[in-house]
This record gives structure tokens, C-alpha cells and sequence, in this order.
């Protein structure tokens, strides 16, 4: 990949907090306090949205069904004591004799009524739509999510969900009614934490697509997956900031560069890839980090969890059934990843690249792009990846203390898996 973000041995970010990362959804956790994928990243502090640095966790599977089971078991054991006790006294009450008959009271209304713009409606007609992926590597083996996006068997998930079959193995989609057809990675673009899968099948239900362009704080949102391989879990919140800036992945060759959305809809191990739907129940994210306090061990929702915003997944999606693989934007610079004045300030520029041909040179520190106010160089990345090779930027700098302004088109990096 020739581009540029970050040059290598460089520091990629700023050093985490005191507690370690972890990712939310498949598996692995993009998150915070870490925070991780599926969900684990860390978030710095600072005037403006603080960039995330997440790492990624695949959801375990196994344990949360033995563990739900233990719970049951536990609580019929406490009915039957209940149960043993309320039948003890009705007889030494009765004088030896018990009741004929106990009636408790039930309500006659009928239920409660579901309007079509309802929680349980929204998931009602998602969750057909919704699938878990378990992928078996060679060596390892995990879960996460995904959703159906094209009839004939096109499916939308993370990168980091099927990366373990990327050196050979095989992968499994489960639908929602518990059958199951062998899936094909189809594309894959790690930098933006994305992948197609195929699966040989027609007539699929699909998810809609919303404008993640619309969506704004405080509006509800929900997300569907399947959390340690709890398949067809639903869960709510709202969204609680946009344009977040996260970084997510486990190595330096490996990151995400994601312009998040916050929610508060709990997102764990297990929910990478699934939707993260609007009110009216379009998709306007892929699940795919979340923050945690965890320090080692597996991370766990405390309200922090990340979405990549369906218009970039949608480009991303649709050159990957396309073509197979996708364009990743390039402006050719290197950039000062530790600095921390404010700004982005540029390391070196590349050869023949949109920077130098907009006249960037080294040392210049870029403050804003179309007008957005940069405050380091990952809020720069992630700006970037937000647009699409060929779009035009103009960029805001500052060079021996004078303002300036350039314009700038993105190449491709023709690099993008």
C-alpha cells in the first residue's frame, strides 16, 4: 500500500489510557477504556470528538449458552423450593387437607399492541434479514454477524469476522430460522474494516439502507446480531455522537480508520457485522467496536460501541460485489502521528501524489478539510477515508505561522483488498 498513514515505525497514536482496549462484535472487539471490536478502543482526551483506538475480539459462542443455562437451571431449582414450601403450608393449614385448586390472576387484555414503528415491529422485520457467521480457520475459530444486502446471497460484515479463513478454512452462515449454507469471502477492505461474503442461495429477504448522513443524536437506535453467539439478539439505545473518531485493529498493518457512530445500544463479542438500524428500520451502520474497562480477558457493552456509517460501508460493499475488490482514498503524505499542538502536521510527501500536486510540502500542519477542524493526524485519516478516491478536498494549513488553502483529489491507493 503506498500511502502514508502512518509511515512505518512510526507511532500510529498516542499512547492508550491505563486500562487496556477491547473490539465488540464478531468477535473481535474494536472497544474503549479501552475499547474493542465487537469492541475495544481507548479514547484520548481533547476539546474535540478524541479519537478511539480500538482492538477486535471474535464472540466465543459456547459459554454464553452454557452460562444462560446454568442461570435456568438455578431458578427452576428455586421455583421447585418455592413451590415444595407453598404446597407444605397449604396442608398444615388445611388441617392436612390442600386446596383443590390454585388460580392465580392473569390479565384478559389481549397483549400489549406493537404499531408498526415499534421496536419489536422494526425487529420483526429485520431479523430475517440478519445472519451469524462462524468462521473456522486453520488454527482458530470464531463468530459475529452479518446481513443479507443482495437477494442472491450477498452478505455485509467485517473484515475482522472472516479474516480467520483468509489462510485457508471454511465459513458458515446461519439464518435466522437456524438453517445453514457455506459461505465465500467474495472482497475484503481491511483499511476500512469491511468484507462481502457469498452465499449459493436466491430470494433472500434483504435489509433497506438508510442515510447514515441523516442520522443525528438522540435518535434511536438498534442493533441486531448475535453477541456471543446468541443469534437474533436485539438491543436499543440512541445514538450518542457521530463522527467519532476510532482506530481499531490488533497491529499497525491491520487498522481501521472508522468516522464512527456512537450508540448506547448494548453491542458485545459476537455483534461485529450486524446492522445498526435507525427508527424506521434502516440500516445506517455496521456494528464493529466497542469501548471496555476490560483488562484482558474478553470485553463487555458499557454503552460504548461503534459503527461504521452505511454510506461508506455502501460504496465499499457495492465495489466488492462489483469487482471483487474496493478503493481506499490517497492523499500521499506521511504524517507526524505523536503531534499534538493541534492539527495534523505532514511528515514528508510522496512523489506524483494529490499532496504534492495541491503543493502541501513537509511540516505544513493541516487544520481543517472542507471546512471540518482537524486536531490530529488520526482525525485527519479518518476524515479522509470518509470520501471516495477522485472526490476534491479543500484543505485548510498552516505554514511559518500563515494560514492557507489548497484543493486537493483524492487518487486511489491501489492497495484496497
Amino acid at each position: 500500500m503506498s500511502d502514508q498513514f502512518p509511515p512505518q515505525g512510526a507511532a500510529p497514536f498516542p499512547p492508550p489510557p491505563s486500562a487496556e482496549p477491547s473490539y465488540g462484535a464478531s468477535e473481535p472487539s474494536y472497544g474503549a477504556s479501552d475499547l474493542s471490536f465487537g469492541a475495544e478502543a481507548t479514547a484520548s482526551p481533547g476539546p474535540a470528538p478524541a479519537p478511539v483506538v480500538v482492538t477486535r475480539r471474535r464472540g466465543p459462542g459456547v459459554l454464553g449458552t452454557v452460562l444462560i443455562a446454568a442461570l435456568v437451571a438455578a431458578v427452576v431449582g428455586a421455583f421447585a423450593g418455592l413451590a415444595g414450601y407453598l404446597v407444605g403450608r397449604s396442608v398444615d393449614d388445611a388441617s392436612g387437607v390442600p386446596d383443590a385448586a390454585v388460580i392465580l390472576p392473569q390479565s384478559t387484555s389481549g397483549g400489549v399492541e406493537r404499531p408498526a414503528g415499534s421496536i419489536s415491529a422494526i425487529a420483526a422485520g429485520t431479523l430475517p434479514a440478519v445472519v451469524s457467521i462462524l468462521a473456522e480457520g486453520t488454527t482458530q475459530s470464531g463468530s459475529g454477524s452479518g446481513f443479507v444486502v443482495r437477494p442472491n446471497g450477498y452478505i455485509l460484515t467485517n473484515n475482522h469476522v472472516v479474516d480467520l479463513v483468509s489462510d485457508g478454512g471454511t465459513l458458515t452462515v446461519v439464518f435466522s430460522d437456524g438453517d445453514r449454507a457455506t459461505g465465500t469471502v467474495v472482497g475484503t477492505n481491511s483499511s476500512y474494516d469491511l468484507a462481502v461474503v457469498k452465499v449459493d442461495l436466491r430470494g433472500l429477504p434483504t435489509v433497506t439502507l438508510g442515510n447514515s448522513d441523516d442520522v443525528q443524536v438522540g435518535d434511536t437506535a438498534i442493533a441486531i446480531g448475535a453477541p456471543l453467539g446468541l443469534d437474533g439478539t436485539v438491543t436499543s439505545g440512541i445514538i450518542s455522537a457521530i463522527d467519532r473518531p476510532v482506530t481499531a485493529g490488533e497491529s499497525e498493518s491491520d487498522l481501521a480508520y472508522i468516522n464512527a457512530i456512537q450508540t448506547d445500544a448494548a453491542i458485545n463479542p459476537g455483534n461485529s457485522g450486524g446492522p445498526l438500524l435507525d427508527g424506521a428500520g434502516n440500516v445506517v451502520g455496521v456494528n464493529s467496536a466497542i469501548a471496555s474497562l476490560a483488562v484482558g480477558g474478553e470485553a463487555g457493552n458499557i454503552g460504548l460501541g461503534f459503527a461504521i456509517p452505511i454510506n461508506s460501508a455502501k460504496r465499499i460493499a457495492e465495489e466488492l460485489i462489483a469487482t471483487g475488490s474496493s478503493r481506499t482514498p490517497l492523499m500521499g503524505v506521511q504524517l507526524v502521528m505523536d503531534y499534538m499542538d493541534g492539527g495534523a502536521k505532514v511528515k514528508s510527501v510522496n512523489d506524483s501524489s494529490p499532496a504534492l500536486e495541491a503543493g502541501l510540502e513537509a511540516d505544513d500542519i493541516i487544520t481543517a478539510v472542507n471546512g471540518r477542524s482537524i486536531d490530529d493526524a488520526v482525525e485527519l485519516v479518518v476524515e479522509v477515508r470518509n470520501h471516495a478516491p477522485g472526490e476534491r478536498l479543500e484543505i485548510t494549513y498552516e505554514r511559518d505561522g500563515q494560514e492557507r488553502t489548497t484543493t486537493l483529489v483524492l487518487a486511489d491507493d491501489g492497495a484496497a483488498e
